[in-house]
């Protein structure tokens, strides 16, 4: 029973039926790894070179390309084309830096449009230029603007006729906001938001200086935000110590130095009888003396008038401890030790004593301050009270409606204020 014969079977034939089998086996186990990789390489093949869908454009098409006499043009389908030049997350920033490119030589006659869009839940304010539908030419427009620093950077887009006339009539809306008269004094504003307005048009008008934008004066001397914060808040007690529009103090500090640390009339010189303490004698003739008197500080102070500020303070029976100690000024001068602190403080008292001298006329006062009792500089006077008037309105405007949404549209304005510094 256990040497059953199989018939057609014999020992060798088993032995050639496992043997196949083992091959098999083993082909198998081989040609399966080979199966999935060609298999994969394929897949990849396939998704490399698959036939992509045309794309989709949301509201513009694909340019059009003409050539005529050698000259190419490359214009939009809609015949739409606008350069997207800001974005700022602040109402105040955008709007001065909307009146300012509305008012460059360079883009005269240029629309200039301002809009709100909401993005994480936050208000971002949009500039755009209105450009000849040429994107070779309005792009070479704005990479100019972009290399003269008068923006930052700049893209392109075709928006419909429907969108360009939602941005102009948020525009309008906008600029009849700030247009409105305002009674209200700057001071009378709520100290936080008065800091966070002050201290942006502060930093507006130190960024836009021509030096600046130029790089004709280093840029450290160009204020950052946190300078603009502190300087904003050093005029603001200084022009609550002394009594004098906050506004007028703006408009001064505009007009001599936009605010910023660096000295000028250089070459200015006085003669005296004799030299005092701290003079940098230029030339003895006849017993007196040249001495220079460059202007120092964002105040544009001269060093003879800066004497006459100190003398004012040792006279003042004002109580200066209700002054943070950063805005007092020393017992003794040293003319070439005086920052910008104190600076602010002798600028106040200076404003304050012309006031007086004038009896409160505030025009014979500023043009004073530039050109002395005796001469005062009337066109400088005009220059301080235009800035004086805009700052006035616009600061209000701006810090009266925070957290209030422009009347009569939804748009949003910010809510938060920068951080404010200590008084102290």
């Amino acid at each position: 029973m256990d040497n059953l014969f199989v018939p057609g079977k014999g020992p060798m034939t088993a032995v050639r039926d496992e043997r196949t089998t083992r091959r098999t086996l083993v082909l198998v186990l081989f040609a399966i790894p080979y199966a999935v990789l060609l298999a994969a390489a394929g897949g990849w093949f396939l998704y490399r070179f698959r036939v992509l869908p045309m794309p989709k454009f949301d509201h513009t098409a694909l340019p059009l390309v003409r050539s005529e006499d050698g000259t190419t043009t490359v214009s939009m389908p809609n015949g739409n084309l606008v350069g997207l030049v800001g974005q700022y997350p602040d109402e105040l920033t955008a709007y001065l830096r909307f009146q300012y490119l509305a008012g460059l030589p360079a883009i005269a006659g240029t629309e200039v449009l301002m809009a709100s869009k909401e993005r994480a839940e936050e208000p971002i304010y949009d500039l755009y230029l209105m450009l000849p539908n040429d994107l070779i030419a309005s792009g070479m427009r704005l990479a100019r603007l972009e290399i003269g620093k008068y923006i930052e950077r700049f893209s392109m887009d075709s928006p419909p006729t429907s969108q360009i006339n939602e941005w102009r009539k948020q525009t309008r809306i906008f600029d009849a906001a700030y247009q409105r008269p305002v009674k209200q004094k700057l001071l009378q504003l709520p100290p936080n938001q008065l800091q966070s307005a002050v201290a942006t048009f502060i930093l507006f008008k130190s960024t836009t200086d021509r030096r600046a934008r130029e790089q004709i004066v280093p840029t450290d001397k160009v204020l950052s935000q946190e300078q603009s914060l502190q300087f904003a808040a050093d005029m603001i007690e200084v022009a609550k110590f002394y009594d004098i529009p906050l506004s007028m103090l703006l408009g001064i500090g505009a007009m001599e130095n936009n605010y910023m640390d660096v000295r000028g009339d250089l070459h200015h010189a006085v003669w005296k009888r004799r030299a005092e303490r701290g003079d940098i004698v230029l030339k003895r003739r006849r017993g007196r003396v040249l001495v220079s008197n460059y202007s120092q500080g964002p105040w544009q102070i001269t060093r003879e008038t800066l004497r006459y500020a100190h003398k004012l303070f040792l006279e003042d029976k004002r109580d200066y401890t209700k002054l943070p100690s950063r805005l007092r000024p020393p017992r003794h001068l040293d003319l070439d030790k005086v920052d910008s602190h104190v600076l602010t403080t002798y600028a106040g008292l200076l404003l304050r004593n012309l006031l007086d001298y004038f009896h409160g006329d505030a025009a014979k006062a500023a043009g004073a301050y530039n050109g002395g009792r005796i001469r005062p500089n009337m066109q400088y006077a005009e220059g301080v009270a235009m800035v004086s008037d805009y700052a006035h309105r616009v600061l209000s405007m701006a810090a009266g409606r925070k957290g209030n949404a422009v009347q009569e549209t939804p748009l949003k304005v910010t809510r938060k204020a920068p951080a404010e510094l200590p008084a102290s």
